[in-house]
């Protein structure tokens, strides 16, 4: 990718377009490694409640304190198809750092999401963004927080939201789990936004290890998206079952499509998260 065509992607126009896509990988899952060594144990599927169902998958999802990985991305909108490389690093419920790169290394834009706050550099256009989770709402005509982010992009389950309204049932070979109104636990909300938000949430899950193959998602507002991801080539890291690919799709107007791909990962090890402004960068809106 040349360039100018840099610089077009990283106006005003460009700078919601990196916003979403980093967006989206927040909303993706890690990693990849040698062939997984683990036998699993193969049993019949049958019904099952959906509070077995709820507390097997919690205590399959993963566990971590840190993760970093490097990654590839396949990004269409439009049917406009972009191709990017970069890396990520997460401290788990503290900070979420993204970098993207050109093919030649060169760092073209930057993210640090914390749980309070969205900030951007655009090293292309020389201008950055700091605010809040607003930006992304407006995006995605959702509400999201840190939480929803950090879980979409491991592929575990929300943290501090209940889990009573769950029904279970199976479809096809995978138990599913469906809601029509998931809500945050009262005394994890934050303001009086989150007291109305209502998830509508469907998860499909594998019989044998009971992770997450897809997940369907939508807030229960008259013009939310919806979002699907799927989950798959799942590898064995440190005794964990992580999948290392994810295709994700935003159904909107013009539907987004992101494939990515994850490889040179490391788990609980310490890591930085640089994120300086240049005195010359202007501020975008």
């Amino acid at each position: 990718m040349n360039r100018n065509l840099h610089a077009d992607l990283f106006n005003l126009h460009g700078f919601r377009f990196l916003t979403s896509l980093a967006v989206l990988l927040l909303m993706l899952v890690a990693f990849n490694s040698c062939k997984s060594n683990r036998r699993l144990i193969k049993t019949p599927i049958k019904e099952q409640g959906a509070g077995y169902l709820i507390e097997q998958l919690h205590l399959n999802e993963t566990q971590f304190q840190t993760i970093t990985s490097r990654f590839t991305v396949n990004y269409v909108y439009k049917r406009t198809q972009h191709d990017f490389k970069g890396q990520f690093r997460i401290v788990k419920d503290s900070a979420i750092w993204i970098s993207f790169n050109q093919d030649m290394g060169i760092e073209i834009a930057r993210f640090l999401i914390t749980p309070d706050s969205v900030k951007f550099l655009d090293r292309v256009s020389k201008s950055y963004f700091a605010g809040d989770y607003a930006f992304v709402n407006d995006f995605l005509s959702a509400n999201v927080d840190y939480g929803i982010l950090q879980s979409l992009l491991l592929g575990n389950d929300f943290e501090y939201y209940e889990n009573a309204s769950f029904k279970a049932s199976i479809d096809g070979k995978k138990y599913r789990l469906t809601t029509a109104g998931r809500s945050k636990l009262k005394k994890y909300v934050r303001d009086s936004d989150d007291n109305t938000r209502l998830l509508f949430q469907t998860i499909w899950l594998d019989p044998e290890t009971f992770k997450i193959e897809e997940i369907k998602l939508k807030e229960i507002t008259k013009d939310s998206k919806k979002l699907t991801a799927k989950y798959s080539s799942f590898i064995e890291l440190e005794g964990q079952l992580i999948p290392s690919r994810v295709d994700y799709v935003i159904e909107a107007e013009v539907p987004i499509k992101v494939t990515v791909r994850h490889s040179k990962f490391s788990l609980n090890e310490p890591v930085t998260m640089p994120f300086a402004i240049p005195d010359k960068y202007d501020r975008s809106n």
